[in-house]
């Protein structure tokens, strides 16, 4: 089977830098698959905040993640240093993609990149609801 390739946008939105922690270290000795998820949790965290939001109330709707794909382009080691890149892409009516670059902020290379598609709802009613306009103008990256 081949393997994904994951396609991120030209320009990110928002960058922060999340240290590996001992806990995000598998049996192999490197950070693991579940240890990712992890920190772009965490990134997708400080990203809303940049924004203004939570992701309990974006415009009054929550979040939910649907799917999650992670490519992995090196080993990341306890003690590493990442910068994480984030921005969102295919926004449609009731879900966008918020995309990720984990990159060792001391070597530049490239461990990671993260897709994890997002679903908004309404709190209330556990039901899916429309994407709120004005997140995904704060989101949209103007073509040059």
């Amino acid at each position: 089977m081949a393997r994904l390739k994951l396609q991120l946008p030209s320009n990110f939105l928002f960058r922060t830098e999340i240290p590996i922690r001992i806990g995000d270290i598998n049996y192999g000795g490197h950070l693991g698959n579940d240890a990712v998820l992890s920190l772009v949790h965490e990134a997708r965290l400080r990203f809303l905040l940049h924004l203004g939001y939570t992701e309990f109330d974006i415009e009054g709707a929550g979040i939910v993640m649907t799917d999650a794909i992670v490519c992995y382009s090196s080993e990341g080691f306890y003690g590493d240093v990442l910068t994480v890149e984030v921005g969102a892409s295919d926004f449609q009516q009731t879900y966008c993609d918020i995309v990720f670059r984990l990159t060792n902020s001391a070597t530049k290379k490239e461990v990671a990149r993260v897709k994890t598609g997002i679903a908004f709802v309404n709190r209330q009613t556990r039901k899916i609801c429309a994407l709120p306009d004005a997140f995904r103008s704060k989101c949209e990256i103007p073509s040059p």
